[in-house]
């Protein structure tokens, strides 16, 4: 009786709910990708419970009219029978540069029947052939100022980089005017401005990115961005206008890593192209090219890690703009305008941007601020992040105010730049503003960005109010993926400061720190990618790095310890732990995503690198590279365990990632040899570093015993004995986990995945040294580098332990067999003093939900699954009869099936739906 008005709707042509969150390369709607066979996604909208997806039709279509009248004249899949509802390849005609692509979707479901056709979502494409960019490479062939030099020590290898003094120097503004000649229909803008560019049409800045394009190997690769700026223009006369910044492409002072002389490395740059489309079908393109006209800005210097300082006296209000008259050097105070010079672009190719922009992502005022000496007033932003600070200040004509950032304080109140120490030449993350005189004047930076919680502000004239500053928080827009609570509010102050730490060190690419380096240390990403995956939809920003480690890779498949780089890396701060970043991140993409994309993508180059390994093993074991850095004590290469341990069970590690690789790729006889390896190695690891009489391995530390566990190389049969030690080492080290940042986030695993979620749950809630706790104790907003705070304090590299809070105390897992959460496991774990535990997450599919709290009396799980997935739900107990759903026993619930007990718990294997598991007591 039930199904008959649901049969009764269908038939008299009611339909399901469309699928909704249509998506093209992971991406709402992108603009200029270059993949020809992009991948496609959207979720089916149900909340009945066991529904499936039992096939699809995707219309591709060149004109949203067609689309419109259900017409796929690019691509009509039909009727396919099948349950995939993401990343779906198109297989349609052959895609070419600029076309615009419209497209919806149906499915049909095992409840549901056929669908609502979804909303119209759209991708263009890019310039795919080096033979569609018509616009030149141009510059303005900056004169330097002979007034102030920073003296280097130099080895130039890039073509202006042998000088053995580097002049400040300004950056470039770059104009042209140019006229729309009849009605326009679209405009379409595609830009690669090194290293940093904003762009502006008719004086309005074009999007709302900032620090863009993202940093590459110029010398391999060079990103452009595409823009629709339709609305932007006028009829008759506009006028574009691009201000560039030196970036990563021309770090011109002197670091530890050696970016002065990159062989990239050369004054900024830009090529453009606009392709104007008239309602007539005809089109023109407006392109860089000898006809632009350039003129110095009024920053006069700009570095990545120094900062950035603007003259405002140099400024030409509408420089931008139509009615803008042109002056020539001499005419006046301020820069001439002349021709640009045609030049030489990077050595790289252009690509697309396939990943999320950084932009302002928070706007806030400071929440202190002090005078600790006479004219010396520092703000106290109240947390500690990613970005700079607008300036509101009023006063005469040619007074500088300085702003210098960092993120503690000496004992008198000042400012302490503890991070500078890797900068030799210039100001350390300070930005210098000389005021034009006129009124109340606002000012930021554009081509920098500071890793802070304090400024310091000095030459400000008068005193400055909590209004004089604001700042603002600057990173990937990546969109929020997941949020996790619970009923101990230190792990949720754990959980914030995870998450500002990841943000902070994520500018573009993955970081160490937004301050005293910027680097792309690749331990450090790998080590919180599934963190990061949780927490945000960065799936496409990895990808896009991967690229990156490719380009770095040198012919004997060595990878170096910071990507990209300019040549620095290769013979220290590398080795397997690090360099698996090239592995384990697409492997985490494709569990938490269900994308094999990348690893497929880099496959040969795994091989160069496994290849590189076997070259420097002796009996499969691997002695190079750095190990569990940053444990208590000894510094942070203090650890016990050898870096030979950890290193030989990361090359098991990638060697395990290569035979899949190789599966997926249909390359049997690969996998099997890449298999046997594996199992070879494990072998002499556990001769090597095993002592069977302990339970310990070499160094008797924690870390070497967690790595054999969590890794994968220890026998079945030695892990009670290997656990038995385990246990008793967190005793003797009064619950603490005692390790650096390898051994900190196998250890949470190795202790959870063995049963005891107990101890793990008790390191992470201490509050002494050395903990997260600990820091939180002493103020933290963000994690730190080391244990003691002495070093850094905003790293990401201990940063796991939100994952571990998703897997462990929400229970929301991924299944390896199925991954991208096609089948989810639910399995939290109800320990130590927490009442309740909350978490949800965005997975391909939809939104997973999993919520519990106990009392005297009962448990409770409510969890939400999405439709076309399926999960096993785990409950504590061995006696299935204690267990309700929904107020029914749960074995007789709909759409719910007991699948037997399982290590201490029941198991039930349900669809998608909503579900309130409760047990009693």
């Amino acid at each position: 009786m039930m199904f008959i008005p649901v049969l009764f709707l269908l038939a008299s042509g009611s339909l399901a709910a469309a699928p909704t969150d249509l998506a093209c390369e992971h991406r709402r709607d992108p603009a200029g990708i270059d993949s020809t066979q992009p991948r496609l996604s959207w979720i089916v909208s149900s909340n009945s419970r066991g529904e499936v997806q039992t096939a699809y039709q995707i219309l591709v279509a060149s004109s949203e009219d067609l689309l419109k009248a259900n017409k796929g004249d690019l691509w009509d899949s039909g009727k396919t029978l099948s349950d995939q509802s993401v990343l779906v390849r198109y297989a349609g005609k052959p895609l070419i540069s600029e076309m615009r692509c419209y497209w919806k979707v149906r499915t049909w479901t095992n409840r549901g029947g056929q669908s609502e056709w979804s909303k119209p979502a759209f991708w263009s494409m890019g310039l795919l052939q080096e033979t569609d960019w018509k616009g030149k490479w141009i510059a303005n062939r900056i004169k330097l100022d002979d007034d102030e030099t920073l003296p280097l020590n130099m080895k130039g290898r890039g073509p202006d980089a042998a000088s053995h003094v580097m002049q400040k120097m300004a950056g470039p503004l770059l104009r042209k005017t140019f006229e729309t000649r009849k009605p326009l229909k679209r405009a379409t803008l595609y830009a690669c401005g090194l290293g940093f560019c904003e762009l502006s049409l008719n004086g309005a800045k074009v999007g709302d990115a900032v620090l863009s394009p993202t940093y590459t190997k110029y010398d391999r690769r060079a990103s452009y961005k595409t823009y629709d700026v339709t609305a932007m223009l006028n009829d008759g006369p506009n006028v574009i206008g691009a201000m560039l910044g030196n970036g990563w492409f021309n770090c011109f002072t002197r670091d530890s890593w050696e970016f002065d002389h990159a062989p990239w490395r050369t004054t900024p740059r830009m090529i453009l192209q606009m392709r104007l489309e008239y309602t007539d079908s005809t089109s023109e393109l407006v392109v860089s090219d000898e006809s632009w006209r350039t003129a110095l800005s009024p920053i006069t210097f700009d570095g990545i890690r120094n900062g950035e300082e603007y003259d405002a006296r140099l400024e030409q209000p509408g420089w931008d703009t139509i009615d803008f008259v042109e002056h020539f050097e001499g005419e006046s105070k301020l820069p001439g305008w002349k021709p640009v010079e045609i030049v030489d672009g990077p050595e790289g190719r252009l690509v697309a941007e396939i990943s999320a922009p950084v932009k302002i992502m928070e706007t806030f005022k400071p929440v202190k601020v002090t005078e600790p000496k006479p004219g010396v007033f520092v703000f106290d932003m109240g947390r500690n992040i990613a970005g700079w600070c607008e300036l509101k200040v009023a006063g005469p004509i040619g007074t500088r105010v300085t702003l210098r950032y960092d993120e503690r304080l000496h004992d008198d109140g000042t400012l302490h730049q503890s991070n500078a120490g890797h900068l030799a030449t210039g100001e350390f993350q300070t930005d210098i503003y000389t005021l034009k005189g006129v009124g109340l004047e606002t000012w930021e930076p554009r081509f920098t960005y500071h890793g802070f919680q304090y400024v310091q502000v000095e030459g400000f004239p008068g005193k400055p109010t909590l209004n004089s500053l604001v700042c603002k928080m600057t990173h990937t827009s990546f969109d929020k993926a997941g949020e996790f609570d619970c009923s101990n509010e230190l792990l949720n102050k754990i959980q914030r400061a995870t998450l500002l730490a990841y943000v902070s060190n994520f500018v573009g690419f993955p970081t160490d720190c937004p301050h005293r380096e910027k680097n792309g240390w690749t331990g450090d990403a790998q080590l919180a990618t599934e963190a990061g995956l949780y927490n945000f939809a960065s799936e496409s920003n990895y990808e896009r790095w991967m690229f990156d480690f490719a380009d770095c890779q040198l012919e004997d498949g060595n990878l170096p310890g910071i990507v990209p780089t300019g040549g620095w890396g290769y013979e220290w701060g590398n080795g397997p732990a690090w360099d698996s970043a090239y592995f384990l991140i697409p492997w985490y993409v494709y569990l938490y995503r269900g994308d094999a994309t990348s690893l497929k993508t880099h496959y040969e180059g795994y091989k160069r690198y496994l290849a590189f390994l076997a070259s420097k093993a002796e009996d499969n074991i691997v002695s190079i590279g750095l190990g569990d850095w940053c444990p208590p004590e000894g510094g942070p290469g203090g650890h016990a365990t050898p870096a030979a341990l950890t290193s030989t069970a990361y090359y098991y590690v990638d060697v395990k990632i290569a035979a899949k690789t190789a599966q997926m790729l249909g390359k049997t006889e690969e996998a099997r040899q890449y298999n046997a390896l594996a199992d070879n190695i494990a072998k002499s690891f556990m001769a090597k570093f095993y002592n069977p009489d302990t339970g310990k391995f070499e160094g008797d530390e924690q870390c070497g015993m967690a790595t054999a566990i969590y890794q994968g190389l220890l026998p079945e049969a030695e892990k009670a004995r290997v656990m038995n030690a385990i246990v008793a080492e967190v005793e003797k080290r009064k619950g603490h986990i005692w390790a650096g940042i390898l051994g900190a986030k196998y250890m949470l695993h190795a202790l959870t995945d063995n049963g005891r979620a107990d101890l793990a749950y008790e390191a992470a809630i201490k509050r002494d040294f050395p903990s997260w706790g600990h820091w939180i104790e002493q103020g933290a907003t963000t994690l730190w580098e080391t244990w003691d705070g002495g070093a850094s304090r905003n790293h990401i590299m201990f940063g796991d332990i939100s994952s571990w809070f998703y897997q462990t105390l929400a229970g929301i897992n991924p299944d390896p067999t199925k991954p991208g959460f096609k089948h989810i496991i639910i399995r939290p774990r109800f320990v130590g003093d927490l009442t309740w535990a909350k978490a949800w997450h965005n997975c391909p599919y939809g939104r997973i939900g999993s919520a519990w709290k106990k009392d005297a009396n009962k448990l409770t799980l409510v969890i939400d699954i999405p439709a076309n997935t399926t999960a096993s739900v785990y409950l504590p107990g061995n006696s299935v009869e204690l267990i309700k759903e929904s107020g029914k026993p749960a074995s007789k619930s709909e759409g719910v099936k007991y699948a037997g007990l399982k290590e201490g718990c029941a198991v039930f294997e349900v669809g998608s739906g909503h579900y309130e598991f409760e047990v009693a007591n």
